[in-house]
């Protein structure tokens, strides 16, 4: 039977521990819930693709407690990623970060260029980031089988996910259904910037922040 726990200091460690030992955790973000590991552990984030019965291919997200947890992880985020990151981080916005040769990640994706990449996110979510700074940044896809609709409750990624899942801990219910904003640098495209995946943050607003930091009403 699926354990399901709502968020206090005792399922917080309990969840700290289940990473640290290489398991699954389900948690709620500001957008969805997702299913969560140790970005460290490759073979806690295989679990996750075959929880989810999800292709390789297809990148996870890093979740962060703050965007100072960056450096810990050697990543950056090139320009204007920075910028937009200070526009809408908390938040439903993913920027694709770039690792620096030490990165220790395992869920890192090879670009052409040859550098390496790593889509992060600081959820707007108390509840999500209390759980963050008990476990560390997870790597976390949301909590649903691949295709399927991604869960705006707990009993919906227990339906999903069910025993593949170490623990569940509930936040209450997310407020839609639609997942973050995925945002790349790209130098050859409009405004220096790839959209991605165009989640909750309309693409229209990202680069309208960018059109008022060319007219210096945003710090670089």
């Amino acid at each position: 039977m699926s354990d399901v726990r709502a968020i206090d200091d005792g399922s917080l460690a309990l969840a700290a521990r289940i990473v640290k030992d290489g398991g699954l955790v389900v948690l709620p973000t500001d957008t969805v819930y997702g299913v969560a590991a140790s970005p460290f552990s490759a073979e806690a984030v295989s679990r996750i693709y075959e929880a989810k019965r999800r292709p390789r291919n297809k990148a996870l997200q890093i979740l962060l407690s703050s965007t100072d947890d960056l450096e810990g992880l050697d990543l950056y985020l090139p320009v204007p990623l920075d910028r937009l990151a200070k526009a809408f981080l908390p938040g439903a916005f993913s920027p694709i970060a770039v690792a620096q040769a030490g990165s220790k990640l395992v869920t890192l994706r090879d670009e052409m260029n040859g550098s390496k990449t790593q889509a992060v996110r600081v959820p707007d979510s108390d509840a999500c980031l209390r759980t963050l700074r008990a476990t560390g940044s997870l790597a976390c896809s949301s909590a649903n089988r691949s295709g399927g609709q991604s869960p705006q409750s707990v009993e919906e990624a227990v339906a999903a996910l069910g025993d593949d899942v170490d623990l569940y801990l509930d936040g209450g219910p997310t407020v839609s259904h639609v997942a973050s904003t995925v945002v790349a640098a790209d130098p050859n495209e409009r405004d220096g910037i790839s959209i991605v995946r165009e989640g909750v943050i309309r693409a229209a607003q990202v680069r309208a922040v960018l059109q008022g930091a060319e007219g210096g009403s945003l710090n670089a």
